[in-house]
């Protein structure tokens, strides 16, 4: 569900692309550059002489609320292959497989409880020691926890749109209605991941029913960025202020693989802005930090609200 440029992969209204066609990004094996490392209290004295801060989070936030992560500690993708968003748009058994696999996963995401991370984020926001909070993340965990001034670079899933005539709905709403059309149908579930679907086995898809929207019957995709498709123009507007409003960026729990937090953070150096990180294992942008706490995220952030406290 991530911003890449697949201009490779055609639409294939009748069945799904060759998997020799799709590539997922990964880390090289040796990063550029080996970063200072730090501590929480590095962070806390961080925060402490940077007036605007903002923070960038990525999936190893939403880990300790029961969300997969994407990669491991080393950069490598933990997951199969993706829906792709030229796929979902033109080929309705791709459209079929989403929403299958969404089916499944979407109650684990809307069971989630946010953690002492997003929790402790969302204080010190309140507390004035956040500016800004921009998430990779579309689980709406920050939203829950109560952070205001909020950019999700990438979407939420408990929102649904029409491609084709704008109506909105909760993603809650489309489920309800998808148990009506799929009452006497069932699969069994492989594994759950981090953009809340679900791995099925490959005989399970072809019975099961799509909602379609109930307006115009046209198709329904959720508010998320998918695999080669662009962030909306208005949500990169939002972070590029963000990002001039800002006088130091910290990254939370993302190795920065994807080109929309990867531009982030070049930008912000590019900048001559201070940019750390809190991120156990190695990140595409070890090179640009002036330090990176390799710990557990939570528990580092909790220390840090302790120490400004």
């Amino acid at each position: 569900m991530y911003d890449l440029n697949f201009s490779m992969l055609r639409a294939m209204p009748s069945s799904l692309p060759s998997k020799s066609k799709l590539r997922i990004p990964s880390l090289r094996e040796d990063p550029r550059g080996q970063p200072n490392f730090g501590t929480s209290a590095d962070v806390a004295q961080f925060f402490s002489k940077h007036a605007h801060v903002v923070i960038l989070t990525g999936a190893g936030l939403s880990t300790h609320s029961g969300i997969p992560a994407y990669r491991d500690e080393g950069g490598a993708w933990l997951r199969r292959t993706p829906i792709f968003y030229q796929d979902f748009i033109h080929c309705p058994i791709a459209r079929r497989r989403y929403w299958a696999r969404s089916y499944f996963g979407w109650d684990h995401v809307a069971k989630a409880k946010p953690n002492q991370g997003h929790q402790a984020l969302a204080r010190l926001e309140s507390a004035g020691y956040i500016k800004t909070v921009i998430t990779q993340n579309v689980d709406g965990l920050h939203e829950r926890a109560g952070s205001q001034s909020l950019i999700e670079v990438h979407g939420q899933l408990g929102r649904v749109k029409c491609l084709d005539c704008g109506a909105q709905y909760q993603r809650d709403t489309i489920q309800a209605h998808l148990k009506k059309l799929n009452t006497r149908w069932t699969a069994d579930v492989l594994n759950h991941n981090p953009d809340g679907d679900v791995d099925l086995d490959e005989a399970a898809y072809p019975d099961f029913k799509v909602a379609d929207c109930m307006h115009c019957s046209g198709r329904l995709k959720p508010e998320v960025v998918f695999f080669g498709e662009s962030v909306p123009k208005q949500t990169t507007k939002a972070v590029d202020d963000a990002i001039k409003a800002c006088d130091g960026l910290l990254i939370i729990g993302s190795s920065l693989i994807v080109m929309s937090g990867y531009r982030i953070v070049k930008q912000v150096h590019g900048m001559g802005k201070p940019v750390i990180a809190i991120n156990r294992g190695i990140t595409r942008a070890d090179d640009l930090l002036n330090f990176k706490v390799d710990n557990d995220c939570i528990q580092t952030i909790a220390d840090v609200e302790a120490t400004l406290h």
